[in-house]
């Protein structure tokens, strides 16, 4: 049996996330998971666009290092998160790209909203730190791991 942290793929993952302790949790519950993959942090919306798509229209990182998923909070400065999903969405380089998001909003239209925007799935930020390393680590070994995500390609 694979070792739960082996990586099924090199490919970065994304984080979008302003609050610093939300980050920090995230970052540890992933490197709990042994989730090796390394994590690109933005943090707010538009940091998150340029790192996807840079201000030239071209990914920062070339089409091979869009990332493996997208961590998603959707209360971001500068561009919130939902309008981030529907950029990713709309542009033919980023629109199968996995988008999780994991926000502490519980509010119906943001959950009715992400999933109609694109978003692959909702998950809402537990209050109690070891519920919330758990979500982030079940998450982390989920769609790294388990998930069979579109070919990248050009």
């Amino acid at each position: 049996m694979n070792d739960p942290g082996t990586k099924k793929t090199n490919r970065p993952i994304l984080l979008v996330e302003d609050n610093p302790n939300d980050e920090e949790l995230t970052l540890r519950a992933l490197k709990k998971a042994n989730i090796a993959n390394k994590v690109e942090v933005t943090r707010d919306g538009a940091e998150a666009l340029d790192y996807l798509f840079g201000s030239g229209g071209e990914t920062k990182h070339g089409a091979v290092q869009l990332p493996a998923v997208v961590i998603l909070d959707l209360k971001l400065p500068k561009v919130d998160g939902l309008e981030v999903l529907e950029r990713l969405r709309a542009d033919e380089r980023t629109a199968l790209l996995p988008v999780v998001i994991l926000t502490s909003s519980d509010e119906q239209k943001d959950q009715l909203e992400s999933y109609r925007l694109g978003a692959n799935s909702y998950v809402r930020k537990p209050v109690k730190f070891n519920e919330f390393v758990d979500a982030v680590q079940q998450l982390g070994l989920y769609w790294l791991l388990l998930n069979e995500t579109p070919p990248v390609g050009r």
